[in-house]
Formats: structure tokens, sequence, C-alpha cells
């Protein structure tokens, strides 16, 4: 279950989990926040966007259905209000929220057209979503399918393809509006899956692996000991530096979906 996959994670997250700088500020662009209206940041984890967001003076609930990620993220900030939810089932009144953040979120949904639905429900005429994930096709696309090809096959299937995104949103008459390719920077602060597109020692850091729920729930142990082993031998050879190069492609290696309830 999410809940205990997360319960699980959350006891050293915040060691390799930052909210990045670039992120926070496309966030805050796309979501085009305003101080005196709410937000939601929904599968809020340990709340470091959240906090984020909220430190430049705007007022957020945060939501998420591990107690464990709740209790971190409450002793980030007394400020906001943390809840205990899913997607699925919001803690919220109906059309309470001008805006919605989800950050890595989706594929952790267990039925994404009702989340979609929900998101509907709480959102105000107007109301942005800002959803930040990855798609199956990006991952494909990422050198660690050379090292850990069964862990990326895995989470290829958890995270939903673009056009499954966009047709939930649309049944849930949610409208995409616009679409942003992201590209992973060598300084990123948050340590993601893909975090060490440019720094293959990253994934040599057990921390770092297990902030990162491919690793520390999806993979399997033997691949992953095995998937170190040639990635160690790799970055010692220099032999690194032509599979990165092998794998570089312009599909973005994130990507951000931004949607909108437009009935007046």
């Amino acid at each position: 279950m999410i809940q205990e996959k997360y319960d699980t994670i959350g006891e050293n997250y915040n060691l390799t989990r930052q909210a990045d700088p670039y992120l926070v500020e496309r966030m805050n662009d796309w979501m085009n926040l305003e101080t005196d209206q709410l937000y939601l940041d929904i599968g809020c984890g340990t709340g470091n966007y959240t906090n984020a967001l909220a430190q430049e003076g705007f007022r957020f609930i945060g939501v998420d259905p591990s107690e464990r990620m709740l209790d971190e993220a409450r002793q980030k900030s007394s400020n906001i209000d943390w809840r205990l939810g899913k997607a699925e089932t919001l803690p919220i009144e109906t059309e309470s929220i001008d805006g919605v953040l989800a950050s890595l979120t989706l594929h952790h949904w267990q039925n994404l057209e009702n989340g979609f639905k929900e998101l509907y429900r709480v959102l105000k005429p107007q109301g942005k979503i800002v959803i930040f994930t990855s798609t199956p096709a990006q991952m494909q696309g990422y050198w660690l399918n050379h090292f850990f090809p069964k862990m990326l096959a895995d989470s290829m299937v958890q995270m939903p393809a673009y056009d499954l995104v966009a047709d939930g949103l649309q049944k849930a008459r949610l409208t995409t509006v616009a679409t942003e390719k992201y590209f992973v920077k060598p300084d990123l602060q948050d340590l993601f899956l893909y975090s060490g597109k440019h720094n293959a020692k990253l994934y040599l850091n057990p921390q770092v692996r297990a902030g990162i729920s491919s690793f520390a729930a999806l993979a399997n142990a033997k691949e992953v000991k095995q998937g170190l082993e040639a990635l160690q031998k790799s970055i010692q050879s220099g032999s690194i530096e032509q599979i990165m190069q092998d794998y570089q492609n312009d599909l973005g290696d994130y990507l951000f979906i931004i949607a909108q309830k437009l009935e007046i």
C-alpha cells in the first residue's frame, strides 16, 4: 500500500528530498499564486514544496495518505493545515480551493479519474491544477535503464502516460491549458529518481536511494546490487559518459501539466 510504503520511506526522506528553488519558481509561476487565496498540495509528503511556497506568503493545505510523512511536515511548519487523506477522497469542502499542486504524486493514486474528479469538486471556478510528473516515454530515456532495467520497467508501469492523464482530466471536466518539459539540472536539490542524470555517483549513496521510491520499494535487491556494481565500474572506467550520451534526448525528463476548471 502507498501509505505503508511512504511510512517507511518517510523515516529518512528529508535527508535527500529538499524543495528545489527552480521547481518552486516554476510552480509559483504556473499557479499564479496570490496571498489572499487558498491552495492545496495533494500528495504533499513531508511538505517540502508546501512549506517553501507557504514561506513566500501563500496559504496552503497539505494532504497526504501517510501519517509518518505528515508528522515530518508538521515539524517544518505549524502554520500550514496538514490533513490525512487521499486524492480520491479529499477531506476538503467543495469549491474552497483556488489552485492545486500535484507534484510527483499521480503514480501513487489508486484511481486517476476519481482523483481528478475530486480536484474538480474542491476547486473554485477558474482554479488551476499544476501537475509535475514523468511519463513512461520520458523514463525510457533515462540512462538508469542501462543498469536497472527491471526497476525502471516496474516504475514505468506505475507512471501514467500523458494521454491517460489528459483523458482523465477531460473526463473530470478539467481543461489542459499548457505543458512544459523539465530537464534535470546539475544543481537539482530534490534528489528524486533521475536527480543523478548528470552525477551518477549520487546513486551509490544509500541515503539517496532510500529517498527514491523506485529503489526503496519497487526494486529487486539482487538487481540493485548488480546494477550498483556495474555502475561503479562504469564510473571508474569512464564509460558512464558514453552511456549518458547514448541516452540523451529532447523528450524532457519530467513534465509540467497545467489544467484549469474553466466553467463559470
